[in-house]
Parts: C-alpha cells; structure tokens; sequence
C-alpha cells in the first residue's frame, strides 16, 4: 500500500507541474494545492511507518525480556478480547503506570489494554509515549536497546 501511495504522489506531482505550466493564476494555484497534498501525505506515511517500527522494536524487546503481557482474557470467534473483560482488566494497567511514570514497558502494556478495550485514539497514544520514553533511555545507554 505504501508503494502505491508513493504512486500516486508521483503523479499528483505530475500533474502538479502541468497545472502550473499553463501560466493561467487558476491553473497554478491548483497546481500548488497539488504539490503540497503529496508533502503532506509523504509526512502521514512517515509518521505511520515509524509508529509500526517503533510498537515493532518494543514488542521484540519486551518478548525478549519475557515481559509481553499474557492475554487471559475470554476471546470472541473473531479473535478480540471480550470489551467487558478488557475494560476490566485496565486498571491493573493503568496503576503500573501511576506508580512508574517513566516505565515505557507500563505505558506499552497500557496500551495494549486501550487496543483490547477497542479505544483506539488512547491506545495509540499510551504507545506513542512508549516509544518516546524508550527512544530516549536507548539513547541515554545505547546497550539497553540491543535487542536481536
């Protein structure tokens, strides 16, 4: 999908250019409303791309830490946590990260207790903040992040 959107952005920049090249101010407008959609896609990519790498590095290091959370909630056909038990079962998440702040293993789990309770918007930001934390205490000890 991102290949195919990359696609697009190529030639929504094409177009771009031939828009701006009739020299009429209509056509040049359109042409620069055309040349910043692909920016602002490209940064939308991006920003997708590095939120799957950096959930992805968190979940090798925890499952190489043995810490991955162990789902023992009751599951639909489908494969999703039952919503009433997920609910249920945040708060046991929720004071880990009370109590450790700093923890980007408590705020990934949280997060992961937002995505089993389907909120979406906070599980995705519990996960952002996790991997702000881990990004910087990989940088303030390079070692710590050695995950293979």
């Amino acid at each position: 999908m991102a290949l195919l959107l990359v696609l697009y952005f190529v030639l929504v920049g094409w177009r771009a250019v031939q828009f701006m090249g009739t020299g009429e101010l209509v056509g040049i407008l359109i042409g620069i409303a055309l040349i910043v959609l692909p920016f602002v896609g490209a940064w939308a990519l991006w920003r997708e791309l590095a939120f799957g790498f950096g959930s992805e590095r968190l979940v090798k290091r925890l499952d190489a830490e043995d810490e991955l959370p162990v789902e023992e909630l009751t599951v639909s056909a489908t494969g999703r946590p039952d919503r009433v038990e997920a609910a249920a079962d945040f708060a046991r998440f929720q004071s880990a990260v009370e109590e450790h702040p700093e923890s980007w293993r408590d705020w990934f789990r949280l997060g992961l207790a937002y995505d089993a309770a389907r909120d979406r918007r906070r599980a995705r930001r519990a996960i952002s903040h996790a991997i702000r934390l881990e990004r910087a205490e990989s940088r303030a000890d390079p070692a710590a992040g050695d995950v293979r």
